[in-house]
């Protein structure tokens, strides 16, 4: 069993909606504002019950729509306590799980991205997957110039949390720019040109060195996550 994987084109954004099979209830993982009625389509399509809208941290890029599922379909908001969303019904600390149906999500502290950033562990079917919102990209990783971003907390959270989990789990990203949908940890351990091989002095100075453009949507979209989207 696999997550649903869906992408928001303007912000390059996947959204992931995981379920069990057995009661229909289902889990969403950063849900777009934009996209609020493809999602509740793919939730009736499927005859899915939403418990959970879930949050890897206040993003930057886009709005969110969680706390508009919780109003039209019912859902909790959960998000990392660390990241300031007052609004979501459930503040997440490393080693909380979220539970639906009979299926569970665990949450990993990942700060790097920023301060209170998450990534999610699931096991399904005897597979191992992990959400890793803007921490862990393929073949990347989130930025860290702003929004309490740390490149010595990042690099933390990449070599000592999500490159411990074992090589066959299942890398499901928060982004990706050139259409690739997926990875693995292990592949990422020896192939990701951000991190891959590298010193923490090195990683630091090339997150540094990076000088990426200010995100288009930064100025409302934060304000905006840190009230659920409402």
């Amino acid at each position: 069993m696999r997550p649903i994987q869906l992408f928001d084109p303007d912000s390059s954004t996947y959204t992931y909606v995981l379920f069990d099979v057995d009661t229909r209830d289902a889990l969403i993982i950063d849900p777009v504002d934009e996209q609020l009625d493809r999602d509740l389509a793919v939730l009736k399509e499927y005859g899915l019950r939403l418990v959970w809208a879930v949050e890897t941290h206040a993003h930057a890029d886009h709005i969110t729509s969680a706390g508009k599922l919780a109003e039209h379909a019912g859902a909790r908001t959960a998000a990392p306590a660390a990241c300031g969303i007052t609004t979501a019904s459930r503040q997440l600390h490393d080693g909380d799980e979220l539970v639906f149906g009979g299926q569970k999500i665990r949450a990993l502290a990942t700060p790097g991205h920023t301060a209170g950033s998450m990534c999610f562990t699931w096991e399904a079917d005897g597979q191992r997957h992990v959400f890793t919102g803007d921490t862990l990209l393929i073949n990347g990783c989130g930025r860290t110039d702003f929004q309490s971003g740390s490149p010595e907390a990042m690099y933390h959270s990449l070599t000592e949390v999500l490159f411990k989990l074992p090589d066959d789990t299942i890398v499901w990203p928060g982004h990706d720019y050139q259409g690739r949908t997926h990875s693995t940890i292990g592949h990422e351990k020896r192939h990701n040109a951000r991190v891959a091989g590298k010193t923490l002095d090195e990683f630091v100075a090339l997150m540094n060195s990076l000088n990426l453009p200010k995100p288009k949507r930064i100025d409302e979209a934060v304000p905006a996550n840190l009230t659920s989207g409402l």
